[in-house]
């Protein structure tokens, strides 16, 4: 699932980094703190933790799957900033014109909901098939 969910992730241009459940924080802990023990209750099985984000050895665990994505912020913004004129071969300062949002969060966001759900659905066919599907 990880592999799946990254490979799908890092196909967004700003995305430069996904971790699952603790992430990066998992590599201080010891093998005993970042698990994820299992417990029963009432016919239910859960996790004591979510550490590992919903997945232990590549397939979800029953828990919510969570990751988080680093993207990268926009760099087009009304600021001169240097660069190179590669026709000229020469450094310029370049400012940009027009509507430029300093932020993309909003429409990140929802592209990174997007192909997440296209890769949930990519594993359910290829899991299950298509004819499944209704109309």
């Amino acid at each position: 699932v990880e592999n799946i969910l990254s490979r799908a992730l890092f196909a967004v241009p700003a995305v430069k980094g996904v971790e699952f459940g603790g992430g990066f924080a998992l590599s201080d802990l010891t093998g005993s703190e970042a698990n994820d023990p299992f417990y029963t209750e009432n016919g239910i099985t859960a996790t004591v933790t979510n550490n590992n984000g919903g997945i232990n050895g590549g397939i979800t665990n029953g828990m919510p799957v969570i990751f988080r994505c680093a993207v990268k912020p926009t760099p087009t913004i009304h600021k001169p900033q240097k660069t190179v004129d590669f026709i000229k071969n020469e450094n310029v300062t370049l400012t940009a014109g027009g509507r430029h949002d300093p932020c993309i969060v909003h429409r990140a966001r929802v592209v990174i909901d997007s192909i997440t759900a296209i890769a949930l659905c990519d594993m359910l066919c290829g899991r299950f098939g298509t004819d499944w599907l209704g109309e």
